[in-house]
């Protein structure tokens, strides 16, 4: 199935980020607006807690299931934002790894940012995501 999303990276921009810089869709695709994945056990508990990387792949897993709900899946998504809830960049890198690592190839244009707080109790990671897809 063709993909919507071409990813765009720059030749005369900084090549230390290992990802795209931009990314586009064409007018005929049905964009997917996600709500930040948090990490969420069914329960409705934080996973993870006090654990950066644990609570991104748990966000990761979450934002999964989000896209297949919505027929898409992570080589759909256009752009993320990461927060993590922290002062230190090392929290920052740690969570960025996972996140980085689960996308694979589809290096997508995202952003990644320290916040004060997040939504739930002992919530550290949170992962917003914009998707396109080709309806057959």
């Amino acid at each position: 199935m063709p993909r919507a999303v071409t990813l765009i990276r720059s030749s005369t921009l900084s090549d230390v980020a290992d990802y795209a810089y931009a990314a586009t869709a064409p007018a005929d695709a049905r964009l997917i607006f996600l709500a930040g994945a948090c990490p969420l056990n069914e329960d409705g508990t934080t996973a993870a807690v006090g654990d950066y990387a644990g609570q991104a792949a748990k966000a990761l897993e979450n934002m999964r299931t989000a896209l297949a709900d919505a027929g898409a899946g992570l080589e759909d998504v256009i752009s993320t934002r990461v927060l993590v809830a922290t002062t230190r960049q090392e929290d920052l890198v740690t969570a960025w790894d996972v996140v980085r690592a689960g996308f694979g190839d589809h290096d997508v244009p995202s952003t990644l940012m320290g916040v004060t707080v997040l939504g739930y109790y002992d919530q550290l990671v949170e992962i917003e995501a914009v998707a396109a897809v080709l309806d057959a």
